[in-house]
């Protein structure tokens, strides 16, 4: 009997009503799609791989940022342009992915390990660790394995084997070495295999003979400068080193006769790490890139322009594996999509922030024209949650970024503005679209019991400290 493989690559505990369902605006109303029944012998592998900070800007979403491996991925698979993550922080996209859940539901409200200043207070963690994947994946009889790091865990537990895998391969540093290593040796299956990269997070690397800054444009909003420009070679540069790591992996899938009976899956854990996208509910903050390729529908070279969400991640791999899908989890099933059997799942998604490197509560409702942007506290200025390594974020500050007042609520027509620059609350002619999102963002938030609609959310440790600003009241 031929053996059916999975692999997802990536980057993100409750109830079942994160997202408005199509066509019945009611979660409620949208039943799970029927798994399929492979033998238990037919169970998938599956491998999940993951990027740091690299939003869509790869190679196969038309950006001049060369990753062959991630192109040829996306010309046998299928190409997701419009997903997005959870929030654009790292420990809380990824816990979503990997729970099925919204994080105002899985716990994990912030980073994990905080940040070196701070390493004293502790980190975030999940709710109810057995809701990862590996622990419905180990149920039903996989290996679990990771190579590399999940950003789950505090750094005071020191491992990233500490949240339960079988086998931890090492650090991120060679996840890709070991990965390869780990499938040389012909695994039990069926398998789960998360492998993590630490690209394309800052630092960024020393420039190749391809990313010279004068040939080089930053992103949008950010203006053409030497500044940015170097920036984002930087980041040009990142992105190379992880492709290249990547395509070991899935030579090592071919080497092993896998890969034909893999599905990959391949994203990162939120958008780039410059300003107005990482730490910020923007779509350049909660745009991600995603592809898969394989088994089930995911192959052709297709490029979808459905709205999905990384909380779908979790009933795919069980809806593809013959698995029922576990009651906490808030996505659905990307498979009718892939086989034409509906033209989207969502019609509208959510995502969140509470904290990152500050407190800066926000929630949002996205449609495929709208988005709304709530947020609960305005003590932070500007900058609050960009990277703090970026120069780009430096030049902007020193432009007078941080005096701009923060607003309590934002509306953009993302048809005339994708780069959600101009507010448009308060515009007669979006009044009723403004209140249409308002309604629907707070009834989600009271469908999953939100907590912020009860007051400030604390950090892991009780306090505000968290806030490495000290700039937040309770």
């Amino acid at each position: 009997m031929t053996v059916v493989r999975v692999m997802l690559i990536s980057v993100g505990l409750g109830t079942r009503l994160a997202f408005a369902q199509v066509p019945d605006t009611s979660p409620q109303s949208a039943p799970k799609a029927a798994a399929l029944k492979p033998s238990p012998r037919a169970r998938p592998n599956i491998l999940y791989i993951n990027t740091h900070d690299t939003g869509r800007y790869i190679q196969p979403y038309g950006y001049p940022v060369p990753t062959p491996n991630l192109q040829r991925l996306a010309e046998e698979g299928v190409l997701f342009r419009q997903a997005f993550c959870s929030s654009p922080s790292c420990s809380p996209a990824r816990a979503a992915l990997l729970t099925g859940q919204i994080n105002h539901n899985n716990g994990m409200f912030g980073l994990s390990h905080v940040a070196p200043d701070l390493i004293d207070i502790g980190g975030w963690r999940l709710r109810e660790p057995k809701h990862h994947l590996l622990f419905t994946l180990r149920d039903a009889g996989y290996l679990t394995a990771l190579a590399g790091v999940e950003h789950i865990v505090d750094l005071s537990e020191q491992s990233e084997s500490t949240i339960g895998h079988d086998i931890h391969l090492g650090n991120h540093d060679a996840a890709e070495v070991a990965a390869a290593k780990f499938l040389d040796g012909h695994p039990r299956e069926p398998f789960f295999l998360t492998v993590g990269f630490h690209e394309t997070h800052r630092l960024f690397p020393e420039l190749g003979p391809g990313e010279r800054p004068d040939y080089t444009m930053p992103p949008a909003p950010l203006p053409d400068t030497p500044v940015t420009r170097a920036d984002f070679a930087g980041f040009k540069a990142s992105a190379r080193i992880v492709d290249t790591k990547m395509g070991v992996v899935f030579e090592a899938l071919r080497r092993n006769g896998y890969y034909e009976n893999t599905l990959i899956i391949a994203t990162t854990d939120h958008g780039i790490p410059f300003p107005r996208m990482k730490g910020n509910l923007t779509d350049g903050g909660t745009g991600v890139f995603l592809i898969l390729r394989g088994p089930g529908g995911f192959s052709g070279g297709r490029a979808l322009d459905a709205l999905v969400h990384q909380l779908d991640i979790f009933p795919t791999v069980c809806n593809l594996a013959g698995m029922a899908t576990p009651d906490w989890v808030q996505g659905k099933s990307l498979m009718p999509l892939v086989r034409g059997e509906v033209a989207e799942v969502h019609n509208c998604i959510f995502t969140e922030l509470t904290y990152h490197r500050a407190y800066e509560p926000s929630r949002a409702v996205r449609t495929k024209r709208y988005k709304y942007i709530r947020r609960f506290d305005l003590g932070n200025r500007g900058d609050c949650n960009a990277d703090p390594n970026s120069p780009s974020t430096f030049f902007w500050r020193d432009l007078g970024w941080n005096d701009e007042v923060p607003e309590a609520e934002r509306l953009y027509d993302l048809a005339f503005d994708p780069q959600e620059m101009r507010n448009l609350v308060g515009q007669p002619r979006y009044r009723a679209i403004h209140e249409e999102l308002r309604v629907r963002l707070q009834k989600w938030m009271e469908e999953t019991n939100d907590p912020l609609l009860s007051g400030p959310i604390p950090g892991p440790d009780g306090t505000f400290q968290h806030d490495r600003d000290k700039k937040t009241k309770p």
